[in-house]
């Protein structure tokens, strides 16, 4: 009897499990139900002139009255609380709506919690929002010799021969494509690897604009194909990542450390050098279109998408999506990576202060890069991004002189919808006239 009272409460235990419902076992049956929650935001990308504005609904099931609250929070991004409001409810079966304005909130990006608390019942959604952010703009300066800084490393750069080699790859041809491995010497004498795809085409006079694309962090780019018989495809892998990492190979966590406290000899010093060496390639080849040149990336890749453009007046249009790396100071507060691997590097070198290494970033802040910029330029950014929080990507945004666009994701993080991709494309061919 005791073997049959055990399997029936184990069965019992794996029904619950399975389930996964908030319904409860008593033996009242009133005390049954789910309770489910909907967010609608009063704006389709989460930005807001001066009031934000949602309704959050509750759908109940439970017979009985659950008694308790529904509330928000409002916190910047750094997680300091800036506004709150809480309502007393008693919900009965069914959708109770509740409307909620923030108004009074200064320009600037924000974090928003909203919270069901009842009897049987707890959950939080979360979300952010954006007010006025066109307004946001950075109280910290680049250094005065910032423009001086990148002038003397491409001065470096030129008096190192590229000696381009090009391989074509046996048997890899796809989408009627050609694919070429490209190897390159960069600054430091450092040889870089990338993969180049043009289309095949008959017309031995035909050139093809250029997409450069450029890593995320630690991403080994391979050959890309594609089906526009315009574009030839460029994908580099920068110093230490993908098929570049035969002289420096390093841990993940210890890449963005490499060398941070010497802005002259810092990791990406060199894998921006590497970008525009990149660039010297491109006009080496007769093929290739030299006034139609596109650098695109993402996260990492997008940071090397803005600094690339930058000091290199020879790309015509930027893409750059979540791109890192934005407003130093202010980033610290916001963001666990890079800052975490940063502090434990700081803390293995004496003498070495977290203030000596924010100075040396100065020189490779994203908005600083920014500020320099005269190509057309499209930027993504997600508002719950954790790595490249909105308002950081904002000062970089706003910062740009020439033609521009943002898209906005609302609900993304760390990424970008087909929107993006989309409108890059169609930009692209509008700036490159091909039609």
């Amino acid at each position: 009897m005791m073997k049959v009272l055990n399997k029936f409460l184990i069965a019992i235990c794996c029904f619950a499990i399975l389930t996964g419902t908030k319904q409860a076992f008593a033996q009242d049956s009133d005390k049954e139900g789910t309770i489910n929650t909907a967010l609608t935001t009063h704006s389709k990308d989460g930005i807001f002139n001066s009031t934000a504005s949602y309704t959050f609904d509750v759908i109940s099931t439970y017979k009985n009255h659950e008694v308790g609250s529904v509330k928000y929070v409002v916190t910047t991004e750094s997680g300091q609380k800036v506004k709150a409001d809480s309502l007393h409810v008693k919900l009965g079966s069914g959708t109770t709506s509740y409307n909620f304005d923030i108004p009074g909130l200064p320009s600037g990006f924000y974090k928003i919690n909203f919270m069901v608390n009842v009897s049987d019942y707890d959950d939080t959604t979360r979300k952010a929002f954006g007010i006025r952010p066109d307004e946001i703009r950075s109280q910290y300066g680049k250094p005065a010799d910032f423009e001086a800084f990148w002038h003397i490393a491409k001065l470096e750069l030129d008096k190192v021969a590229p000696e381009f080699k090009v391989t074509e790859m046996p048997d890899s041809s796809r989408d009627g494509r050609r694919v070429f491995l490209v190897e390159m010497k960069s600054l430091g004498n450092l040889t870089i690897r990338g993969w180049l795809t043009e289309p095949k085409t008959t017309n031995k006079n035909k050139k093809f604009a250029v997409m450069l694309a450029l890593p995320g962090y630690q991403v080994n780019l391979i050959p890309l194909y594609g089906t526009d018989p315009d574009v030839a495809l460029l994908s580099l892998n920068i110093r230490g990542q993908g098929n570049s990492r035969d002289v420096i190979n390093v841990r993940r966590a210890t890449y963005i450390t490499l060398n941070i406290e010497d802005k002259n000899r810092y990791i990406l010093r060199g894998a921006i050098m590497d970008c525009v060496r990149a660039v010297d390639f491109i006009y080496s080849r007769p093929e290739l279109r030299h006034d139609n040149i596109i650098a695109v990336g993402g996260s990492l890749g997008g940071y090397l998408s803005i600094a690339t453009s930058s000091i290199d007046k020879r790309i015509s249009f930027c893409s750059a999506a979540n791109p890192i790396l934005s407003d130093i100071h202010n980033l610290i507060s916001e963001v666990e990576w890079p800052f975490n691997d940063i502090r434990k590097y700081v803390a293995t070198r004496p003498g070495l202060t977290l203030n000596k290494v924010l100075n040396n970033l100065d020189y490779f802040d994203a908005k600083n890069f920014a500020s320099d910029m005269e190509c057309p330029t499209l930027v993504g950014v997600g508002l719950v991004d954790n790595i490249a929080p909105p308002n950081t990507v904002y000062s970089a945004y706003n910062s740009l002189k020439g033609p521009k666009h943002i898209i906005v994701f609302r609900d993304l993080g760390h990424e970008i919808g087909k929107k993006f991709v989309l409108y890059e494309g169609r930009w692209m061919r509008d700036t490159f006239a091909l039609f």
